[in-house]
């Protein structure tokens, strides 16, 4: 069994950067696309980032397109999310999850971003 954990969160001004990171200890996600999600307070979860199994292919949703990349290290077993030009509306708690999306088979507790306009 994977388990994840997202790190990297915090308070940042508008027009700031943040890293966020995800660990996967037990069974790696070499081999697997991962997904950044995130969850603003009162709405529902929504896709941020996607990348393939070897850091090839990625994907974004419009709303971060150019701001945010997403990349991995399987050799840390470790997937990135560097975000930058954050916006208030980008706070949220974000999750990272292994798995193609819509059929995810493992999530991380999720870390708060708070972006200060």
């Amino acid at each position: 069994q994977v388990q994840l954990v997202e790190s990297g969160g915090g308070l940042v001004q508008a027009g700031g950067s943040l890293r966020l990171s995800c660990a996967a200890s037990g069974r790696t996600f070499s081999g697997y696309p991962v997904n950044w999600l995130r969850q603003a307070p009162g709405k529902e979860r929504e896709f941020v980032a996607a990348i393939g199994w070897s850091g090839s292919s990625t994907d974004y949703a419009d709303s971060v397109k150019g701001r945010f990349t997403i990349s991995r290290d399987n050799t840390k077993n470790t997937v990135y999310l560097q975000m930058n030009s954050l916006k208030p509306e980008d706070t949220a708690v974000y999750y990272c999850a292994r798995g193609r999306r819509g059929g995810y088979d493992a999530w991380g507790q999720g870390t708060q971003v708070t972006v200060s306009s």
